[in-house]
C-alpha cells in the first residue's frame, strides 16, 4: 500500500473499529501524522522563543484532536490484524513503557485469521 492510499483508507474508514489494517496502512498513516505536527512546528517558528509559538500549540492541538478517531480506528484495526485484543489500546496510559510495548505490538507481522467455528465445515 503506497503512502497515499493508506491516508485515504484510513481517512474513509475513520471511524470503522472492524476488520484488519495491514502493517504498511497503520505506519504510513503514523508517518504522516508526524509529518503534519512537524509542519506545524516548522510553520509556527517552533523551537524558538517567538510570539507564534502559542499559535503552534494550539494547531497542533486541534490536529490531534482531528484526527483521533481516525488514530483510534487504524490501531484497533492494525491491533486486531496482528493478532491482539483492541484492549492493548490502553498501553498507551503507562508513561514512556506503554508506547513501547504498542508500538512492540503495533510492529508484529499480521496474524492469519482463526477460520470461524460456525461457517467450517466439521471434520469427518
Amino acid at each position: 500500500m503506497s503512502f497515499a492510499a493508506s491516508i485515504r483508507t484510513v481517512l474513509r474508514r475513520y471511524a470503522e473499529f472492524e476488520g484488519r489494517s495491514g502493517r504498511a496502512e497503520f505506519w504510513w498513516w503514523a508517518l504522516f501524522n508526524v509529518l503534519v505536527l512537524a509542519a506545524i512546528d516548522v510553520a509556527t517558528g517552533g523551537g524558538v522563543d517567538n510570539p507564534t509559538e502559542g499559535l503552534g500549540r494550539a494547531l497542533a492541538g486541534v490536529w490531534s484532536i482531528a484526527v483521533l478517531l481516525p488514530n483510534l480506528g487504524v490501531t484497533v484495526r492494525r491491533l486486531r490484524d496482528a493478532g491482539y485484543r483492541w484492549t492493548h489500546v490502553f498501553w498507551l496510559l503507562v508513561p514512556v513503557a506503554g508506547v513501547v510495548v504498542l508500538a512492540t505490538f503495533l510492529a508484529r507481522p499480521t496474524k492469519d485469521a482463526a477460520p470461524d467455528p460456525v461457517s467450517s465445515p466439521a471434520p469427518a
